[in-house]
């Protein structure tokens, strides 16, 4: 059986231990042993080789050196990585370490909870099959983001709330590799009842997947 590992914490406002559980429902129903922890010391004080699943659900808080540095490694060795919205693009401020993981960062989401849309650009990857463009309603998300994502979907600012980002495409969705381990992300999932969405759920739940091969 493959072993998963969710860590939440971090800012209330996300509703890191509902989306936990949540997510630890997903992760059960496609047969994984699943260990959740509150706090991110586990980073450090286990060999987290043994997982093939690491989900962070983790809010603008602070990560040790040393936690930062088994979770890399653990990572780097072919732990698969999968997160979301802020519990994972807005997690360590201050470390750039893990930005590098992810592949992004969050800097703003004008206008706050707005109505937007996510653009599929990569119909042919198996992880957006049958999905096609969809409205959706949350804080869409301005990120710094690394060019060498393989981006599968994308959302386009209309100026609204800060004229200055007018046209701009930004990723939404994307995978990527750090060392031989497989990195997904999805902007998407503020708050728990995100993951009613069918498209969220279904995009977070075959990420996850393939992030654990």
């Amino acid at each position: 059986m493959r072993n998963a590992l969710i860590v939440w914490g971090g800012w209330e406002g996300h509703e890191p231990q509902q989306c936990s559980a949540i997510v630890r429902d997903l992760l059960v129903k496609e047969g994984f042993d699943v260990m959740v922890e509150p706090t991110t010391s586990i980073f450090a004080s286990q060999d987290l080789r043994d997982f093939s699943l690491i989900v962070p659900i983790v809010t603008m808080s602070k990560i040790e050196k040393d936690e930062v540095k088994g979770l890399a490694q653990a990572i780097e060795s072919g732990v698969g990585f999968a997160g979301y919205h802020g519990g994972a693009g807005d997690s360590f401020r201050e470390c750039v370490e893990y930005q590098f993981i992810v592949g992004g960062q969050w800097v703003a989401h004008p206008g706050n909870i707005i109505d937007y849309t996510v653009n599929v650009t990569r119909p042919d990857d198996p992880l957006m099959a049958d999905i096609t463009d969809f409205p959706y309603r949350s804080e869409q998300y301005y990120m710094h983001v690394d060019p060498s994502n393989e981006v599968l979907a994308t959302t386009t600012f209309t100026g609204e709330h800060a004229y200055w980002i007018d046209g701009v495409t930004m990723p939404v969705v994307w995978k990527r590799m750090y060392g031989k381990g497989r990195v997904f992300y999805s902007s998407l999932g503020h708050a728990a009842k995100e993951f009613d969405v069918p498209q969220m759920y279904e995009i977070f739940r075959r990420g996850a997947l393939w992030a654990a091969r």
